[in-house]
Order: structure tokens, then sequence, then C-alpha cells
């Protein structure tokens, strides 16, 4: 652990570049709290996505190198901010149109449109929980709502009447002339209709801790800003949250960058440290638009564990998270395996490039051993050839290429190879497009045919890659890969696919010698 310790205080990794920015706001004395506050927040509008998974998962790879490094305490708090009103109806929820009527309520207060839940914000902090608890995270959950109406906001509601000039004077810098005139960091709940007011503030009490407001009708309320009766601006929030917690460390998106000053701004106005922070950039979708809560566009966690493990996930969450990403089923199999390549390397890495590993942050030291001695991306090449319907059609091959593998003794394996079939079904199957091979490419095939069917050497990887790598050489394909490509768009219907020589050894000489007739004779096209 020592050697660890000491290789993280210099290492490269982004997270223990952010852990040793936590740890320098206490090299003068421990936190007065007794510990360190790592948060996250989720704004519950619409069904958790992949973005929100991120945002805990490398919040705790910070918070793992941050306990490498030192022993101070820590928390990691995922905060809801599910008294928002709901200000427009997601897309993707049964019956929307019965949610308009609740437009501008507290998403704790508007009815659940899936009916397992006593509000639709209780059902997306439901999903959110049940998904962190997928993965096994650690961490404490604070609704918002019960939160305010608790009373444990109360104190900071109070400062933030007491400093209401000041902190109005922050907020008002950010805003145009016409939204300054109606613009309070106090948002009062409508004593009658429930409904969350966006209304200009007549008057703050800061003795009494009240403010008053004429509602939409002309009526005039004066509320006490404690109890959950009153809510701050999302803004505000953000600070005033950070004040009342005593957080150390929040991360978030580049679209809330330009917000940073405010956040920090109204913290110290109410008189506590800003955290430190930490902006990755947003994900993508297929088409490069960034994905969405309320479109539901993007990949969902639950459509990513369909055909990857968890860890795969998490790897992908780790790797350059301030560059914008693409967020789409074809990275799947790519993150699987450069994951388990991961795993491979570290157990002969010293202390030094293991703190840099991908798989020390997403397993927190204790890493297991890779059992995958076939990648995912062969997995579903042999589903394809094969027409896989289930994983024993895989293993049939696996065993052959493999013969001391066994689902009992390689795992990771065995759930990869129920992931490939599921991902050639989905993905790959609808997708595939065969083509004829021309005069030059049928030649090299026929020639292949018969160097294969003359090996009698060990049916190994770099031996039969020897042989397919020759052929290409001989028939004059310049570049080389053009010969690969031929290969893959003829006989597995895609433009990419496997190094062939390892294709060969673990679907079969002779499986293979069989498709490539099936290819000449025209039975694939």
């Amino acid at each position: 652990m020592s050697d660890l310790r000491d290789a993280a205080m210099s290492a490269k990794a982004w997270p223990f570049e952010e852990a040793r920015r936590v740890l320098k706001r206490y090299e003068k004395a421990p936190p007065e709290k007794g510990y360190v506050l790592f948060e996250t927040g989720y704004g519950p509008s619409g069904l958790p996505h992949i973005g929100t998974f991120g945002e805990v998962a490398r919040t705790t790879m910070i918070r793992r190198a941050f306990q490498l490094i030192s022993d101070i305490p820590t928390r990691l708090i995922c905060f809801s901010d599910d008294m928002d009103g709901m200000r427009k109806v997601p897309e993707n929820v049964p019956n929307p149109r019965q949610l308009d009527e609740h437009l501008q309520k507290p998403l704790t207060s508007v009815p659940d449109p899936f009916g397992t839940h006593d509000s639709f914000g209780a059902h997306n902090n439901a999903m959110l929980r049940r998904f962190l608890d997928t993965f096994g995270f650690e961490y404490e959950f604070i609704s918002a709502t019960e939160f305010y109406a608790s009373g444990k906001f109360d104190e900071i509601l109070l400062r933030c009447a007491e400093r209401y000039d000041d902190l109005m004077a922050i907020m008002l810098k950010s805003l145009r002339d016409e939204r300054q005139q109606t613009y309070s960091i106090f948002l009062p709940i409508h004593p009658e209709t429930g409904r969350v007011l966006y209304v200009p503030i007549k008057n703050v009490d800061a003795v009494k801790g009240e403010i008053t407001f004429d509602d939409e009708t002309g009526r005039e309320w004066t509320l006490p800003v404690t109890g959950g009766r009153v809510k701050l601006q999302w803004k505000p929030d953000f600070g005033a949250r950070w004040a009342a917690l005593g957080v150390d460390f929040e991360m978030y998106g580049k679209d809330h960058s330009t917000n940073t000053p405010i956040y920090d701004g109204i913290c110290r106005a109410l008189g506590e440290k800003a955290p430190e922070h930490f902006t990755y950039e947003l994900f993508l979708d297929d088409s490069g638009q960034k994905i969405s809560k309320s479109k539901g566009n993007g990949l969902s966690i639950d459509e990513w564990l369909k055909y990857a493990s968890t860890e795969s996930l998490s790897y992908f969450m780790y790797l350059k998270p301030k560059t914008a990403k693409r967020l789409w089923w074809d990275v799947i199999p790519k993150a699987v395996d450069e994951y388990h390549q991961q795993l491979r390397a570290y157990e002969t890495q010293d202390a030094a490039a293991r703190v840099n590993n991908p798989v020390w942050h997403i397993h927190g030291g204790d890493v297991p051993e890779s059992r995958m001695v076939v990648s995912f991306a062969m997995l579903l090449n042999i589903a394809s050839v094969s027409h896989a319907e289930d994983k024993d059609t895989l293993w049939g091959f696996i065993r052959r290429y493999a013969p001391d593998a066994s689902p009992e003794t390689h795992g990771d394996l065995d759930q990869a190879a129920g992931f490939a079939v599921a991902y050639y079904q989905d993905f790959v199957k609808p997708g595939k497009v065969f083509r004829a091979a021309d005069e030059k490419e049928a030649a090299a095939m026929r020639d292949l045919v018969e160097r294969l069917r003359a090996y009698d050497g060990p049916v190994e990887d770099e031996a039969l890659q020897t042989i397919v790598f020759a052929v290409g050489k001989e028939h004059g394909f310049e570049p080389l890969r053009d010969w690969f490509k031929a290969l893959y768009e003829v006989l597995l219907g895609a433009s990419q696919g496997p190094r062939f020589g390892g294709f060969i050894a673990l679907y079969g000489v002779d499986e293979t010698i069989a498709l490539i007739e099936q290819a000449l004779a025209g039975d694939l096209v």
C-alpha cells in the first residue's frame, strides 16, 4: 500500500490530480466536520441517463484516489433536485398529456405516470438509486424535498434572507435587464395550488425570515422561507447547498461551466468555502447531439448492460472525461476489449503503472484477473458466421480453441458470450451486407482454401495469420488491408473484422474452408 500511495502522489491519472487538489484544501488542518465531502447532483426532470451514472462513477474514482493518498474520512452524497418545478412534460413517459395539468409543481408533487411510486420525482429517484446500486457505489442519497421540508436547510435559508442584497447582486450581474426586473433568488411554493411561482418578491424580512409577494391573480401572500414553503432558484440553490453541507468537491458538465463563478460567489457570500470543481465534456448521440434526459436519446444504462458488463461502462467513463465522446452502440465492443487488455496489463505492472491504469480506478485497487481468452470482437464474429441463437453455440467453438476454458472457470468469458449473442442479434445481424468477390479476390480466396487444406501445423493464431498474410502479398494486394477488407466483406458481411488468423483458429480450419467455398459459390450474397 505504501508503494501505491507514494506512486499516487505523482500519478498523472486525472482522478489523482483531482484528489491532490482536494487534499490541498486541508494541508494546514483537517476538516472541522471530520470528513471530506464529495457530492453529485441530479435533476430528476426525466429518467436518469447514462451521463448521470458517469458523474457518480467519475466522482467515485476521485474519492477512491483520495482515500489512497489521505487518511481523512470521506462521504459521497447524491443530491436530487426533486423540488424543482416540472417545466415541461418528458416525451418518454406513458400518457404524457395527463401530466400537463401538473406543470410547475415540484417533481415530488407530480403523479407518477408509471404508477409505481408516490410521485414522478420519487419514481425517478428510485430509478437512479437502482442504477447506482447495480454498480455497487457507496453513497448517501438526499432528496431536496426532504432537505427543505425537514428543516435541514433552514439555517442557510435564513442566512439567504439576511444576505439577500448580496446574493441578488451576484445574480443580477448575470441577467438581462428585462429578467432583472422580476428576478428573486426565492421561489415561493403557492399554498393553494402547490406550484413553484416565478414572481417578483415585494419584501424580504430578514428578522422574521419571511418573504411577501403577489401571486398570478394579484393576491398578496407572506411565507416563511423555512420548512419547505420556499425554494431557491437553481443557481443560488447550487451554491447554498454547498454552504449548507460543506461540500469539498463537485463535478458537472461543460454546460454548467459558465455558472461556476455564480455558484462559488453564492457559497462564499453565505460565509463558506467553495468546493473544488471538475468540468467534464458532454456525451453525444449517434448524430453528434448532446444526450438529454427528456428526449431519451443516447444509450441508457440498462441498454448498455444488455450488451456488456458494468465494468466496461465504467472503463468508458474513465477515458478522457474532458473530451466530448460519442455514446452509441458501436462503442461497446471496443470498451469491453480495451478493459480486458488493461486487466491483463495490470498483472505485470509496477506500482507507478498500476495507479495510472484505468482498472485500478474502476475497482479501487482490488483488480480481478481477466479470463477473456477470446476477445469480444471475435465472439461477435463467431456469433455472426455461426448465426448463434445462444451462448452455448459460441462455447462449442471456445472449447475447441481453449480446451481448459469453461463457463465455471471463465465467468467473464461466459458472460461476454451471452452479451455477444444479444449484440449480434440486435445490431450485427440486421446490418450484414455481403458482396461477391471480384476475380482477383476470388483467386486469392481459392488459394487460401488450398493452403488451409494442406496445412497440418498447430491451429494457432500466428501460424494461420502468416498463411493469410502470405496469400494477400502473393496476389498483389496493395495496401494489404484491402485483402483483409475483402475477406471481411465477402465472408462476414462487414467492412471491418478480426485478426483473421485468430478467427480461423477459433472458428476452425475446416469451417473456414467451408465458409469461403459458400461465399465463392454465391450462397452468402
